[in-house]
């Protein structure tokens, strides 16, 4: 008589533990997959993503199977629920960018009154060795302090991985940044404050605004610019191993 009971709660357990939900994909392709991601751009290198949760909702469950970094459009208040893990509480600034290893799960809770907003950048490759420079990309590990100098524009580098590296660029009054017939591809990022105007060779100007994102490959001539006496940023992500794939 006292083995049905056992037998039940073996049944109950096995059903709970068989409706455990599976992570959603992240949409790649045609494919449809967590809905509050929304891909933006998809090569041999990355899938970027515009992320948008509104305010006290929750993505799905999902699967980050690549390392990737994530750009904070406007501050969060948010809780990492990695599965099987303990939750995490995160409030995020403006602009605050971080690097994440993949290989988990996990659902991203928004508990501000505002949308939850990111660009979140895959990387495709395996990145191997990272470490931070002028910011704290890494959480929980140190970096240097670097103040940019007065000049027209600068670059600090704010980290690196053995494939890529992210530089934070600055331009000031009226200041210009000039990528000359770049050897590797890269990505640029918009941050807030002032619009910067893009002239790239062989295409229509363009304007890079807050959380939008544009490519560019090898050989790409591209001049980043911004009128006024504000200071403009931007990021530039750069494929170290890009000059390699680079197709004649």
């Amino acid at each position: 008589m006292r083995i049905v009971p056992c037998l039940t709660l073996l049944l109950l357990v096995f059903s709970v533990s068989a409706q455990a939900p599976e992570p959603a994909p992240l949409a790649h392709g045609s494919v449809p997959g967590e809905p509050h991601h929304h891909l933006r751009i998809e090569n041999e290198y990355v899938r970027v993503y515009y992320v948008e949760v509104p305010p006290h909702e929750n993505t799905q469950l999902h699967q980050h199977d690549h390392d990737y970094i994530y750009v904070s459009l406007g501050p969060a208040d948010v809780v990492n629920a990695v599965r099987d893990k303990p939750e995490v509480h995160l409030a995020l600034r403006d602009s605050e960018t971080h690097f994440t290893r993949g290989g988990f799960a996990h659902v991203a809770r928004n508990l501000a009154d505002t949308p939850f907003r990111n660009v979140t950048i895959e990387l495709l490759h395996a990145q191997g060795e990272a470490h931070n420079e002028c910011g704290f990309v890494i959480p929980g590990q140190g970096g240097a302090i670097c103040d940019p100098p007065f000049a027209s524009e600068w670059a600090d580098t704010q980290f690196e991985t053995t494939e890529v590296r992210l530089d934070l660029l600055w331009l000031f009054a009226n200041g210009k940044h000039t990528e000359s017939t770049s050897k590797l591809a890269f990505l640029a990022v918009g941050l807030g404050g002032p619009q910067v105007r893009i002239n790239a060779k062989g295409k229509l100007p363009k304007t890079l605004r807050k959380g939008e994102v544009e490519w560019f490959d090898p050989g790409s001539e591209v001049q980043f610019s911004h009128e006024g006496t504000e200071v403009a940023q931007f990021l530039e992500l750069t494929f170290k191993d890009s000059a390699l794939r680079r197709r004649p």
